[in-house]
């Protein structure tokens, strides 16, 4: 499987810039897996008509962090900017900074408001360690609440590098239901979703249930091998609570859907149920799952999901979903021959034919 087979071709003007002013207004394009040919067009306020009393919507209830600063080094003065990917305790972190040669030969940044006071530093960092891919270990010398307060002082929001608009609203890179801080990037899939949505939903009796998965380095970082089974993901932190669990659960055995919002719920339901036996149990852990064409699913019934870059994770991944089931009805006709990673770039060559808006800030996709 190479990855060059993930390959297809974006116009740059589909690349959506900014928000629409309403999430749920998004265009939805839907694939059913037991008629893949059939492809049909809607409104994202319309979802709930594909939705069933019983089933649930599972949501990452991940908070991104204003994770993007930009320090000096306390020597030279020389810029770096930093990514801040993953809290390792005790006021350290993974980070990603560029340029990381700048830091070969230093031990200590300084981060200043440049706004307001752009020379008294409001925090500092040691470098701790300098690793492949531009990674790089720092403690800072605040932690905590303080640390926290800082951050959002002289943060900015980590937008991916295809966004080159300047984001008005820091809210609209949040889901509505953001609780937990700890994301470098938003699951984008819950951007389309408003509270009256979610409301709505309740009331026509599909459940709402939340876990967390804290989305790293593995959002941003390409997929540079050609065999794609020698691509190896970053880990993440993502935690199931009890009531999630058995919530979950319940719904499975009822013979309910579970209707995952986003690859980031999907890799967080799937890689606990691989741990224990196809069941979703309470944990808090780390994940490297890297799913894609021929992982067999245990949990995931239904995709909620945006359009996702050529060659990515993500594209193998919902080709990967879309495989399952496929294979499983082998639907009479055309479809037959044709595998998930097919059927999903034919999906995409629909919605760039129709000029759906593609990415972080762009249309979705029900899979069902």
């Amino acid at each position: 499987m190479k990855t060059d087979d993930f390959d297809y071709v974006l116009p740059e003007e589909l690349i959506a810039q900014t928000p629409l002013e309403d999430r749920a207004s998004s265009r939805l394009l839907v694939l059913d897996r037991s008629d893949p040919l059939a492809l049909e067009e809607t409104k994202f306020d319309s979802i709930l008509d594909y939705l069933n009393p019983g089933d649930a919507l599972v949501l990452n209830e991940t908070k991104v962090l204003p994770a993007r600063i930009f320090g000096h080094r306390a020597d030279t003065g020389s810029r770096i900017e930093v990514l801040l990917l993953k809290d390792l305790g005790n006021g350290t972190w993974e980070c990603l900074t560029r340029p990381q040669k700048r830091l070969k030969n230093s031990k200590s940044l300084y981060f200043f408001d440049d706004e307001n006071d752009p020379n008294t530093p409001l925090m500092g960092a040691h470098v701790e360690e300098l690793k492949e891919e531009g990674i790089t270990v720092l403690k800072f010398t605040e932690t905590g609440p303080k640390f926290l307060e800082i951050l959002d002082r002289l943060g900015r929001m980590p937008l991916p590098p295809y966004i080159h608009e300047k984001l008005e609203d820091k809210d609209r890179y949040q889901t509505v239901y953001a609780k937990n801080l700890g994301s470098a990037a938003a699951p984008t899939a819950g951007l389309h979703f408003t509270p009256e949505l979610l409301k709505k939903a309740e009331s026509l009796g599909i459940k709402i249930i939340k876990i967390t998965l804290h989305v790293g380095l593995g959002t941003f970082r390409p997929v540079n091998v050609e065999d794609v089974t020698k691509h190896k993901m970053h880990t993440e932190s993502y935690e199931i609570t009890e009531d999630a669990a058995k919530r979950i659960e319940e719904v499975r055995k009822s013979g309910g859907r579970i209707i995952a919002v986003g690859t980031t719920t999907v890799r967080t339901l799937e890689t606990v149920a691989e741990r224990h036996d196809g069941k979703i149990v309470a944990e808090k852990g780390e994940t490297s799952i890297f799913i894609y064409p021929g992982f067999k699913f245990k949990v995931v019934d239904a995709l909620i999901t945006n359009f996702h870059l050529p060659k990515s994770t993500l594209l193998m991944l919902v080709s990967a979903f879309c495989e399952q089931k496929t294979a499983e009805k082998s639907p009479v006709g055309a479809s037959r021959s044709l595998s998930g990673r097919d059927l999903i770039l034919r999906a995409y060559d629909y919605a760039i034919d129709n000029k759906f808006r593609f990415f972080s800030f762009g249309d979705a996709m029900l899979i069902i």
